[in-house]
């Protein structure tokens, strides 16, 4: 093995020798021949003992190389011309080509004499604010200054002859030396980054190779400068970080998610430990609470994270409450508003021994030697608190650390209190929403009725769905199911105004296809008051259906809603053709109205487009599940409508739904009487007595007497001032219902009449007698009724 060094390399040679195990020398460099002035064929397979000077030979080899792997230290050898020389040599172990052990030997030597030039390049170079080193063509290091010295904590003397993968055992230093080897093949110079652990923490250093060449061009070596770049590779890092924890923190609008974001964005990165506990005002979405935090101070763990599995680090899992005392490290910080840097030391531990021997304990098992502990603040509301230890990695936290955890754990706040806003919105629309849905369904003679809700467990929060069961004149019930544009508060309170309009306009009678009409005006007036835009951006679905259990007609319209299902009472499902006009808002087409006849036992289906629609299924499948699964038989309506939601929706709906189920009811003969009514004054004596005979046979003896002069009263003035054919009809249902009906469209008009007037007192009578009366419009003519409660019967 042989090296070559030129004048210009160096203010060193180098001298380098191989032998085998035996001792015998296999290589010889000029550097050697230069030292001791022996030419290769003159000592190439003599014994390396014969070089010796002062002991025996023997004695020096033993002494030197025996049991050991490397070797280094000053050694006397003799020169050709028989003078001695004192050198220091580096002995190491190599394996030659063909798999033979060996030794190197190694000697670097001062030229003499010196230039004062010389001399100040040697200067210079020993002091050069950077690492510096010297290798040769065979990659081995010829010189190396102070920082070097620092770097690899070895002097020069030491590294003389070696190789970089010698003096730095890491993969770094491999891909250094491919960088080396392809400078000494172009004679281009190479820059590379690398990181390498010298001394005790990591470094990132910027490589510079440049080759050396002579006067005629010719490479014989290679320069390494290496400059420390690790607090700007540091600043690199945690703006990096600070981009991930932007992008990965407050992916949703949930407390428990933003808060293991924030532990998995700063573990391992910023930290070994990471804790997350936020103050319990937050569980509920409530307001925070005025004044100072002071006392001790109860938290709720809402994530956690560690470098070793199982995060044994942790004295409360994740959903527990932990109570920090006045005087700890978290309170402090809490009430203080600062954030705390920390070294565990002895004066600590045993505060913390009295504070809190359980975390006192963990910080002993684990070793956590560092910590922050930092608040979780913004819009000037504290949230909770942010714990960081380290324990694995044994650099402690410094100031750029505590900015960093700052900055990290100031996002995650805004995110924790956009979450907490949310969720007392979604709160709030929630509460709103309860209470403007019916509290209870009523009873019905005409139908037997069920209902179910979920509101969305979506981010995007609950919607405008609702559903209502309103009791109408004439022992008739009209379902309602809608679904408004939007979700959060402003969805609910939608919704709350189409529900009280609806219920206003059907206390009125209104048909189908005329009340959607009248509330297709509402929706537009409120999107024109609001100034929305679009005004379809206000708008909403509504199907209104009204059942009379005496003829067992359904009359059904929609307003851009889902069609209802019919079972029938053999358990087969249809969906109900209904015209199907343009949503609420538009005010663009009218309302179509269509009449079917339910069965005794038939249950109508009414819902929201939530039950039936998804992400993974179209709408008619949706639909087609639907009916599969209402045509499943059940002990009652409440265990249909769970089988329902149980076959078609998942565990977390991505929808408001509402469901409505009713089973059709009928009144028979037996609770029904009606008689045709000629347009002859002469007639309503014989009209009273038959209404006597038959609140007789039903039992209502008590009633008769007002129910005569209801009857006569509201017969008479049909007679007056109505159109043939003229028609009476009690019902008895939960009350007693009084209704004539004509073919006049001129609705009467309630009023106190004067003391010379003949006329005008019979519907006032009529309004006294009984506890409620109205009239109703129908296609042809009008209704009017008069209800006497039968509670007390």
């Amino acid at each position: 093995m042989s090296s070559t060094v030129n004048e210009p390399l160096d203010m060193v040679y180098l001298a380098t020798a191989t032998m085998d195990s035996h001792g015998v020398v296999t290589g010889w460099s000029e550097g050697a021949q230069r030292l001791l002035g022996y030419r290769p064929e003159e000592i190439v397979g003599r014994a390396v003992t014969e070089l010796w000077a002062g002991e025996t030979a023997a004695e020096a080899v033993g002494r030197c190389l025996a049991g050991r792997s490397r070797w280094s230290g000053r050694v006397g050898l003799c020169h050709r011309d028989g003078h001695r020389v004192e050198a220091e040599a580096l002995a190491h172990r190599v394996v030659a080509d063909g798999g033979a052990a060996g030794w190197l030997l190694v000697s670097g030597v001062a030229r003499e004499p010196r230039s004062p030039e010389a001399d100040a390049a040697v200067g210079a170079f020993a002091q050069a604010p950077c690492v510096l080193a010297v290798f040769d063509t065979d990659l081995r290091l010829v010189r190396a200054n102070a920082e070097m010295e620092a770097a690899a904590a070895l002097t020069e003397d030491r590294m003389r002859g070696m190789r970089l993968v010698e003096l730095l055992s890491h993969p770094e230093s491999e891909k250094t030396e491919e960088g080396m080897r392809r400078v000494l093949e172009s004679g281009e110079r190479q820059v590379l980054e690398a990181y390498l652990r010298v001394p005790g923490r990591e470094h990132a250093w910027t490589i510079s190779l440049a080759p050396l060449k002579d006067r005629t061009g010719r490479v014989y070596g290679v320069c390494l400068a290496a400059y420390d770049t690790t607090r700007r590779h540091q600043a690199q890092e945690r703006l990096l970080l600070l981009n991930e924890a932007g992008k990965r923190i407050g992916s949703t609008l949930d407390l428990a998610r933003v808060a293991h974001e924030l532990a998995d964005v700063a573990v391992p990165r910023v930290a070994d430990f990471v804790g997350v506990d936020l103050l319990t005002f937050l569980d509920q979405g409530e307001e925070p609470p005025s004044g100072p935090l002071s006392g001790p101070i109860t938290m709720r763990r809402a994530a956690h994270r560690s470098v070793l599995p199982g995060t044994p680090e942790a004295v409360v899992d994740v959903g527990e409450l932990d109570t920090h005392p006045e005087s700890s490290p978290s309170a402090e910080c809490l009430t203080e508003g600062r954030a705390i840097l920390f070294q565990v030391n002895d004066e600590l531990m045993v505060r913390w021994d009295a504070l809190d021997p359980v975390r006192a304990a963990r910080i002993r098992e684990h070793g956590i030697h560092s910590e922050l502990v930092v608040p979780m603040r913004t819009r000037g509301v504290t949230l909770g608190v942010v714990f960081f230890a380290r324990h694995r990695t044994p650099v402690p936290f410094d100031e750029d650390d505590l900015l960093l955890a700052e900055e990290i754990s100031a996002r995650a706040a805004v995110c924790v209190d956009n979450a907490r806003r949310y969720k007392r919105e979604r709160m709030t629309a929630r509460a709103l929403q309860r209470n403007l849905l019916p509290r209870r369904l009523p009873d019905l003679a005409a139908m037997e009725v069920t209902s179910r809700y979920l509101p969305s467990e979506t981010w995007a929060g609950v919607g405008g769905d609702w559903f209502d069961v309103i009791p109408l004149s004439g022992a008739r019930a009209a379902l309602v199911v809608g679904d408004t544009v939007g979700r959060g508060v402003e969805a609910s309170a939608a919704m709350g105004r189409l529900r009280s309009a609806i219920r206003t306009l059907a206390d009125i009678d209104l048909p189908p296809g005329e009340l959607l009409t009248h509330l297709d005006d509402l929706v537009t007036r409120l999107a024109a008051e609001d100034d929305h835009e679009p005004p379809e951006g206000t708008g909403a679905t509504c199907l209104y259906a009204v059942y009379d259990p005496v003829s067992r007609h359904c009359t059904l319209a929609s307003a851009g809603h889902p069609p209802p299902v019919v079972v029938t009472p053999d358990g087969s499902a249809e969906i109900l053709d209904v015209p199907d006009g343009p949503p609420l808002g538009l005010s663009t087409l009218p309302f179509e109205a269509v009449e079917t006849e339910l069965s005794e036992g038939s249950v109508l289906a009414l819902y929201t487009d939530g039950l039936v629609e998804g992400h993974d299924r179209a709408t008619d499948e949706g639909l087609e599940a639907l009916c599969e699964a209402l045509a499943q038989p059940g002990p009652s309506l409440d265990a249909l409508g769970d089988t329902v939601l149980r076959t078609l929706l998942p565990a977390r709906p991505e929808d408001d739904v509402a469901l409505l189920l009713a089973r059709a009811r009928a009144l028979g003969p037996d609770r029904v009487a009606t008689w045709e009514v000629p347009p002859e004054p002469a007639v309503v004596s014989r009209i009273r007595r038959e209404v006597t005979a038959r609140l007789m046979d039903w039992g209502l003896e008590k009633l008769v007497f007002t129910t005569e002069l209801v009857a006569s009263e509201l017969v008479t003035n049909a007679i007056r001032y109505g159109h043939p054919p003229i028609r009476l009809r009690l019902i008895r249902d939960r009350a007693l219902i009084c209704e004539v009906s004509d073919f006049s469209s001129t609705a009467p008009h309630l009023r106190r009449a004067r003391a010379l007037d003949e006329g005008g007192r019979g519907l006032f009578l009529v309004a006294q007698l009984a506890q409620r009366w109205g009239t109703r419009l129908e296609a042809h003519g009008k209704t009017i009724w008069a209800e006497q409660d039968l509670s007390d019967d």
